[in-house]
């Protein structure tokens, strides 16, 4: 496996949710296409939906993993640095209610971040799921593509990406593993306090804790940093060099 410099890997994970707290919310038009959204999946994944789900319950569940009928409440990042001959690692994370604000300051980032044609993005499930889903909901809020996640075009040793799950699979594609699976095989240490990810709509439409999705969502940078280490063959960070910000 070719590695790339820790100190030039920028690792990053995303919270999304159903754009409104309800279907009755949302305009009519979209309204009626996540109907037809739902009706194919529903056909497609039959074993997937149950049917005693009310229409708000499948909403509030599935609405939030695709872009155009979801939103982004949180981008948390995450980088390696050495200090005194140790790996530590330094976490932050874009979060809140006007996703067109954090977008846009997440892109600021990205572009100091990317100067170099050396630098990649790290994420677990990131060439299938986070990086789609920020590159969409950047164009559907009017703003302009970081060139790191404009993929149009290019030939496959000029896309910035590392992947995790990619990594792991080695070619076999026939199945998924969650990065929550690969931290419990790995023996990463995880927090015991963490809300699931399919909690996430209700701890924001319910709730309206959107400092603790971006706590959860800082919490799997640094499951994917340390993901990543074993991958390479490093020793994972130790918990006090961990600096959440």
């Amino acid at each position: 496996m070719q590695q790339t410099t820790l100190e030039k890997i920028l690792f990053l994970d995303i919270e999304t949710v159903p754009q409104e707290a309800t279907i009755k919310k949302m305009p009519e038009s979209l309204a009626h296409l996540w109907m037809d959204k739902l009706d194919t999946l529903k056909r497609r994944m039959p074993d997937r939906y149950d049917d005693d789900s009310s229409i708000d319950d499948l909403y509030r569940k599935e609405a939030g993993i695709y872009a155009e009928f979801g939103k982004i409440v949180c981008i948390s990042v995450g980088i390696i640095y050495l200090k005194d001959g140790e790996k530590h690692c330094r976490i932050k994370s874009f979060f809140g209610h006007d996703e067109k604000t954090l977008l846009t300051e997440f892109s600021g980032m990205l572009l100091k971040f990317m100067q170099s044609a050396e630098y990649q993005l790290c994420g677990h499930n990131i060439k299938e799921f986070d990086v789609p889903y920020i590159a969409r909901r950047m164009l559907i809020n009017g703003l302009p593509l970081p060139d790191v996640l404009q993929v149009a075009g290019k030939k496959p040793w000029e896309v910035k990406f590392l992947d995790t799950l990619e990594l792991w699979r080695f070619g076999d594609y026939k199945n998924y593993t969650s990065l929550k699976l690969l931290t419990a095989i790995f023996n990463i240490p995880t927090p015991k306090d963490d809300i699931d990810g399919s909690e996430v709509a209700t701890v924001y439409y319910e709730h309206g804790d959107i400092n603790r999705i971006a706590i959860y969502c800082q919490k799997d940078v640094v499951a994917t940093i340390q993901v990543y280490l074993k991958l390479i063959g490093e020793p994972i960070i130790q918990d006090k060099h961990i600096q959440l910000v």
